[in-house]
């Protein structure tokens, strides 16, 4: 009782403390805020030859900095979302980077102001939007959230790459990690909720994810299909800043590197960025592997509306959906009839008497086969692949349609599901 009541003593002293220094922050801020008024009202009456924009980057969570702002650069070349007349983006961060690697890069492409300058001229114009809604032309936006409704991915490069140095360090430390030059690898990010609960609960005023939890998984079951890629010739690389427990593998080819002591903010890039794959449970680095158009096979993923569908490669499977009252396993457009089709809390799933059950350590393997097979040319479809592959994406998109959600959730479906899963449960595609 008394270590609990202590705990909550320390609890408010941080709240405290925390507030009194946003408050003399604002007041050291304050005089940029009143240089912003005129400022704004200036930027505004130019703006119909020259339109200044901006916009904060969400450079706190890794998934939202690569993928959200790779896409805005999608959206930018190809015109869409973007203003016709001449203008200019201007971005700024968050005291808190996720990734420094990152961030760098990211600089080299974009125009990245100290948050100090345009964090007041950003809320003084939202202040003027609640009365002239025009004012909102300065605001950038992010475009669908992490979502390429557009397919841009497939048709665009990358907007970030290493400089000649970064990709010496890079070859260096590989081959600490005992790889040769020519020497494949993969990269395997599995989800659980370390990370969160480490890092970014304090940035976030000691807000806790537990509703994040139906996403998580264990690493215990994807030591059969790593094991199998070394057993194809395949390094594999177990990805994370902090991770809940080790993967426990003797083969000297599968590497823990999230508990090893050449983890970096630059590796972490580097390699996401050359993997030959990655399997992913949908955790936020995977988006730096989209950045740079790596292949994903996306294992145990939920929601299942929200799975990556729109990219030419990716594999995916979805947890298994049980209804508790019955334990029998939800079809496809079960899962939609009971409101989880596209639910992003844990407690939706509780509500619905929904248990989710993360895909068998064979059905990791097979779909890891898959992708490997696919992407090496030896993949061999069969007739009843592709009508089962069929029947899956009508059943989907019209499950999709059915929610009404006003604007794309996805847009042209080039990816595949799973499909030995797809084989082996064909009552499941109703």
């Amino acid at each position: 009782m008394n270590k609990h009541f202590i705990q909550i003593r320390r609890g408010g002293v941080k709240t405290i403390i925390k507030k009194l220094r946003s408050f003399f922050y604002l007041l050291l801020q304050l005089p940029i805020y009143l240089i912003s008024i005129p400022l704004i009202i200036i930027l505004r009456l130019i703006k119909p030859w020259y339109l200044i924009r901006w916009e904060e980057l969400i450079s706190g969570r890794i998934g939202h900095f690569s993928l959200n702002t790779e896409l805005y650069c999608c959206e930018r070349d190809a015109r869409i979302n973007s203003p016709s007349q001449k203008h200019l983006d201007l971005f700024y961060m968050k005291k808190y980077v996720c990734n420094k690697q990152l961030e760098k890069m990211w600089r080299r492409s974009l125009i990245i102001l100290p948050a100090w300058l345009l964090r007041p001229l950003s809320r003084v114009n939202h202040f003027f939007c609640l009365f002239i809604s025009s004012f909102r032309e300065h605001e950038i936006g992010y475009p669908n959230i992490d979502r390429d409704v557009h397919n841009l991915m497939d048709k665009l490069p990358a907007h970030i790459s290493f400089t000649n140095k970064e990709e010496l360090k890079g070859k260096e430390i590989l081959k600490k990690f005992g790889l040769t030059k020519n020497e494949k690898f993969v990269c395997l990010i599995v989800r659980d909720s370390s990370y969160l609960n480490r890092y970014i609960r304090d940035e976030y005023m000691d807000e806790r994810w537990q509703y994040h939890n139906y996403r998580d998984v264990d690493i215990d079951k994807y030591i059969l299909a790593a094991e199998e890629l070394a057993r194809r010739g395949y390094y594999v690389f177990r990805m994370g800043v902090i991770v809940e427990k080790p993967l426990k593998s003797s083969n000297p080819k599968v590497i823990d590197y999230a508990n090893s002591d050449m983890r970096s903010d630059f590796m972490d890039i580097y390699l996401s960025a050359n993997c030959f794959f990655c399997i992913t449970t949908g955790s936020g680095l995977d988006g730096v592997s989209a950045v740079f158009r790596k292949p994903k096979a996306n294992v145990s993923l939920v929601p299942l509306a929200s799975a990556p569908m729109d990219y030419k490669e990716n594999l995916v499977l979805t947890k298994h959906h049980i209804n508790k009252r019955n334990q029998k396993e939800l079809t496809i457009s079960e899962i939609f009839s009971a409101n989880v089709g596209l639910a992003f809390h844990a407690e939706k799933y509780e509500l619905n008497d929904v248990e989710l059950k993360e895909n068998t350590p064979e059905e990791i393997k097979d779909i890891v086969i898959e992708m490997d097979e696919r992407l090496r040319g030896g993949w061999k479809e069969t007739k009843e692949d592709l009508l089962l592959q069929k029947r899956f994406w009508e059943i989907f998109n019209n499950n999709i349609k059915k929610l009404n959600l006003g604007k794309p959730l996805h847009g042209k479906i080039k990816s595949r599901f799973g499909a030995k899963f797809l084989r082996e449960n064909q009552n499941w595609i109703k």
